[in-house]
Order: structure tokens, then C-alpha cells, then sequence
């Protein structure tokens, strides 16, 4: 998919098509999940601080991601890809590897070609959005295919070709040569492919090591015989959260962990696994990360003993200069569970205690108000006993009792901007409403694709839009 998150948020917004978006963390700490192509043209880009691309485009559209939306997408997706292959193995949200000769739905490059167009069809149709399709006889080779074709394009390697095709590329276009190794490879005069080829196997082996070398060389040569594999075993689910500002107190990088695992349970629970290995990540104020793991008796998808766990593993830690991220996980993982009574008691009973009001603790904001960089209002005012603010993250969707459905632009000192408009609309309209306004609530994002059925019998005659039919204007 190309530039998905923005992509997907543009579809979503008619008012931000064709203009600069950026998808990420919007705190000081936060970090970009993806830029339009109309904001890499100022040099943005994924992985770079969001602080430093509001200085490189400061009037594009910054935008929290909406997790949910981007997955609901890619499984139609990911649908279309195993209606072609039973072998299809997904890298990420929005690419994936297929395997279309165990298919049968191709057998020679013309037939191939045909595939990825049709293909790119269908997920126009089905998505509203544009994917680009790299062919080629290897996995690496398709997957260099699909970088070239970006955006919106098909680009096939024609068996034969393939060496011809690399020798000019840099060698960072290897899979598994990052910055560190370019660089060493720079340093000794090697710079595209060609020369990796040039230097020979032995003179790789000894600059990059054995097992690094003898790999190199083969991807060098167009060598990679990995075949799609179709299921990949998840090896642990996490969750963590960095934080504008530094933690110092106890009770709150408490209750942040509680929260933190309780989040992590969810989605473990969402694939329908449990765990045996509760992992504890902190991130303090000067950059170092420690970790702390503890194994259990037996899996478990229980978040009362998750939480009882994380929170041993954070008695271990002395975070008096403050933290700036933290992380629980789960590894060990299995699809059957062994229920631990003793902390789902402990649970139980520090439940009561909470409602009683007890001094066991508060519980911080609930487990979906932060992304990457969020700041943490909310459990700052529940942990100080106050009641939490509602918050309104830039680029969600919300519904008004009056004006229907729109999405946040921006919120802050007590006030909300909405914009009111449709995947299927014109630019909307905007208005601003406190920030506690009964009317505005939350709402589910729309699809990109309007239903068939709903097209038709909302679309308006000639006289209601007081237009020629040629001249209106549906997205």
C-alpha cells in the first residue's frame, strides 16, 4: 500500500486531499508512522522526529494514528491476496509476500502482469486506496519490484535480468545492509551492488563477517531461495508508551504499568493466545532501557495476573530520575490458558478496595487515550483525584447530535475543532464547541467505499441539487 496511514487519512478527508499529512506521535517525543507524498516533498519521513518534521512542513495535517481503522483496511486487503494464493505472508499492516504460482493463478510473466493489475483494481474497489505490485521470481527482488512501483504503478523483473537490474543500486537497497553496515562498506570504497559483486565473497566475509558476508554476496548475485511462508508464529505481544514529560512519581508509573497491561492483555486476547512470560520495559530520563522478565507457572491471558506480575518486575527498578517510556509484554506464548486464583482474589479485592475507596492505588486514564508521545493527562488528573478531561486526538472521528459526522482538526484550552464531512463528501464545514459539549461524542470511522446500495439511495435528483446531473460532484 502506498503511504498507507496518510493515504487511508486522506481518503477519509476529503478537506486533506492532495495536501501534506503526517501520521504519528504528536508529543515533543513523538515519531512519524508515515508522510504523505505531497509532505516527503519536504523531506519528511517515517522514523523521523515529529518535532523536526513540524519544522520541515509546518502546515501539513498532524494526525494520531487510528489503529483500528488502518487494520480493518488491511484485512480486506489481505483478503483480495489469499483469493490469488494459499501462501501469503504478510510483513506488516499494508505488505505482504504471495506466492501466485502455488496459486495457479500465474505460470510465466504475462500472466503474472495480468495478476497485479487486476489485483490493483481490486483494491481500489474494494479499499478506495492505491497499492503498488512488485513481480519477480524471489522475495527479495519482488520486494525491491514494489519500491520502484510507488506510488500507484506495477513494476515486473523479468527473469534474467535481475543482475543487470542491481548492479547500479546502492547497497543499501539489500535487505539486512543498514546505515551501520553501508557506512563500513563505504568507508572500504564499496557503494552500489556492482562493487559488492567486484570485492568478491571472501573480501565480504572478512569486512561483515561470515554469516553476514556469505549473505550479502548471494543478494549481491540475485541469490534468495526463502520461500513465502504462509503463517508466521507471533513470538510475544506488547504495548508501550512514550511520555512528553519525564514520571517521577511511584503511584503514577504504577498505575501507568497496570494500565499498560491491561492493554497488553486485550490484544493478546483479541489473537486468542496467552502467555507465560511477563516482560516489564522502562526507559528512564537518561536514555537507558532496562528490562525485567518473569515466567510463569503456566500461560495465562488473566490481567490480574499480568498486572500482579508487571508489577513485581517494577519493585526491581529504581526510576527516581524519572521515566520517559514504559512497556509490558507477554512472550512464551500458547492458545490455552492456566488460571492463577490467587491473583485473580488479589484482583478481585483491590477492585472492591477502589470503588470503597480505598488507598490501594487509582488507576490512571483509561488503556486508549495515548499513542507514541502521548502526554498522560488524563491519568495525571485521575492520579491527583480530579476528574479526567476529555480528550479529542487530531484526526478521530467524532458525530454531533446536529451536524453529524466530521473529525477532529485540533483541541486545547478548553475547546474542540471539528471538521464535518464524509469519505464520500465535499470539503466539509468547520466548528468549534467546548471541549465537554453533551452533543459531540466519539463515533466510529466511516468506510472508504460507500455501500452500493447506500450510493443509490442517497444520491440526490437533478432538482434537489438544483444542478445538471453531469455536474455533481460524489466522491
Amino acid at each position: 500500500m502506498d503511504a498507507f496511514f496518510a493515504q487511508a487519512e486522506q481518503a477519509s478527508k476529503p478537506s486533506l486531499r492532495g495536501k501534506a499529512v503526517v501520521v504519528g506521535g504528536l508529543g515533543p517525543r513523538g515519531v512519524v508512522a508515515t508522510a504523505s507524498y505531497e509532505a516527503r516533498v519536504f523531506g519528511v519521513h517515517s522514523a523521523m522526529p515529529t518535532a523536526q518534521a513540524r519544522r520541515l512542513a509546518p502546515n501539513a495535517a498532524y494526525l494520531t494514528p487510528r489503529g483500528a481503522f488502518y487494520r480493518s483496511i488491511s484485512e480486506q486487503v489481505m483478503g483480495l491476496l489469499r483469493e490469488l494464493s494459499p501462501l501469503v505472508e504478510p510483513l506488516s499492516l499494508d505488505e505482504a509476500f504471495v506466492d501466485l504460482e502455488a496459486g495457479g493463478a500465474a505460470w510465466d510473466s504475462e500472466s503474472a502482469r495480468r495478476v497485479g493489475e487486476r489485483l490493483r483494481a481490486d483494491i481500489r474497489a474494494v479499499t478506495g486506496l492505491t497499492g503498488s505490485v512488485g513481480l519477480a521470481a524471489s522475495k527479495m527482488l519482488a520486494k525491491i519490484a514494489s519500491e520502484q512501483a510507488k506510488p500507484d504503478g506495477l513494476v515486473l523483473i523479468e527473469p534474467g535480468t535481475e543482475r543487470a537490474l542491481l548492479a547500479p543500486m546502492p547497497v543499501r537497497t539489500l535487505p539486512g545492509i543498514g546505515p551501520a553496515t553501508g557506512d563500513h562498506l563505504r568507508r572500504a570504497g564499496i557503494t552500489t551492488v556492482e562493487e559488492l559483486v567486484e570485492a568478491g565473497e571472501d573480501e565480504l566475509v572478512r569486512l561483515l563477517g561470515k554469516a553476514h558476508g556469505h549473505g550479502v554476496y548471494a543478494m549481491a548475485l540475485a541469490r534468495d531461495d526463502r520461500p513465502v511462508v504462509a503463517e508466521r508464529e507471533t513470538k510475544s505481544v506488547s504495548v508501550e508508551d512514550t511520555y512528553d514529560i519525564d514520571i517521577h512519581d511511584r503511584l503514577r508509573i504504577g498505575s501507568e504499568v497496570r494500565r499498560l497491561a491491561d492493554r497488553c492483555v486485550r490484544r493478546l486476547r483479541r489473537a486468542g493466545l496467552s502467555g507465560r512470560t511477563i516482560v516489564l520495559k522502562v526507559r528512564r530520563y537518561d536514555f537507558s532501557t532496562l528490562t525485567r522478565s518473569e515466567t510463569l507457572r503456566g500461560p495465562t491471558d488473566d490481567v490480574a495476573v499480568v498486572q500482579e506480575a508487571a508489577a513485581r518486575l517494577l519493585e526491581g527498578v529504581d526510576t527516581t530520575g524519572g521515566v520517559r517510556l514504559l512497556g509490558v509484554g507477554v512472550s512464551g506464548l500458547a492458545d490455552y490458558t492456566q488460571e492463577d486464583l490467587f491473583a485473580q482474589v488479589a484482583h478481585a479485592a483491590q477492585e472492591t478496595g477502589e470503588a470503597d475507596g480505598g488507598d490501594l492505588g487509582v488507576i490512571g486514564g483509561s488503556g486508549d487515550t495515548r499513542g507514541t508521545g502521548g502526554t498522560g493527562t488524563q491519568g495525571e488528573a485521575a492520579a491527583e483525584g480530579g476528574p479526567a478531561e476529555r480528550r479529542w486526538h487530531p484526526g478521530h472521528d467524532v458525530r454531533h447530535a446536529d451536524y453529524g459526522h466530521g473529525w477532529v482538526q485540533g483541541s486545547g484550552l478548553g475547546r474542540v475543532t471539528v471538521r464535518f464531512e464524509t469519505p464520500w463528501s465535499g470539503p466539509g464545514r468547520v466548528r468549534t464547541f467546548r471541549i465537554d459539549d453533551p452533543g459531540l461524542e466519539p463515533a466510529e470511522p466511516l468506510p472508504l467505499v460507500r455501500p452500493a446500495a447506500e450510493t443509490e439511495a442517497a444520491a440526490p435528483t437533478a432538482v434537489e441539487r438544483g444542478t445538471t446531473p453531469a455536474s455533481g460532484v460524489f466522491g
